[in-house]
Parts: structure tokens; sequence; C-alpha cells
């Protein structure tokens, strides 16, 4: 079976669209694409209370950031630094690629 393709991947510089995060950046830690969530560095923070453990020998309670639906999220445009829609294209060397539709830059 095919993986589906998301516009968002692991390392992005996202922006948060909605939810009470919105406005927020962040960076993308992990994408779960069979949930369509993602989970953004400093963004959509749960409080978890935990065990003593060898992590956190105290235990107490974590904040931690909890998964974040991907139609929430657009990538930020390298170029200008603002969120923008992802579009998909051929390259010079004929690869397939992401690029930014406000400015048309390539997205690493």
């Amino acid at each position: 079976m095919m993986s589906k393709k998301l516009h968002i991947k692991k390392g992005d510089i996202v922006f948060v669209n909605s939810g009470e995060d919105k406005g927020r950046q962040g960076k993308v830690l992990e994408v779960l694409v069979d949930k369509n969530r993602a989970i953004v560095e400093g963004v959509n923070l749960v409080s978890k209370h935990t065990k003593p453990n060898a992590a956190h020998p105290q235990g107490g309670i974590i904040k931690k950031e909890a998964a974040i639906h991907i139609s929430n999220l657009n990538v930020v445009d390298p170029k200008t630094g603002k969120p923008t829609r992802i579009g998909r294209r051929l390259n010079e060397d004929k690869k397939l690629v992401r690029y930014a539709k406000k400015s048309g830059e390539e997205i690493k």
C-alpha cells in the first residue's frame, strides 16, 4: 500500500492557523501520517502527570507537546517568512519537489 503524501514533513517550520495556539510558529518534530496529525515544538502543550522514573526521578506534572491536526498547519514560506500553501512540481533534475505557492520558492 502506498503511503499518503502530506504537505508537511518532519523538520518543517509551520504556522498554526487555528486553535488556541493560533499565530504561533514551530518546528515539526514528528508527523503521524495515519492519524493526519503532527507534533510541533512548543505548540499544543498539555500537562501530563507522570510517576517517578529514570528520566524524571521526581515525577509530577510535565508539560508536553500533543499532536495537532495538519489541517490547522501551514508551512512557512522560506522567502517571505509568511504561511503559504504547498504545491508539487518537477525540478530541473525531474524530481518531484514541494514549492511555496506564494513565492514559487522550492522548499528544502
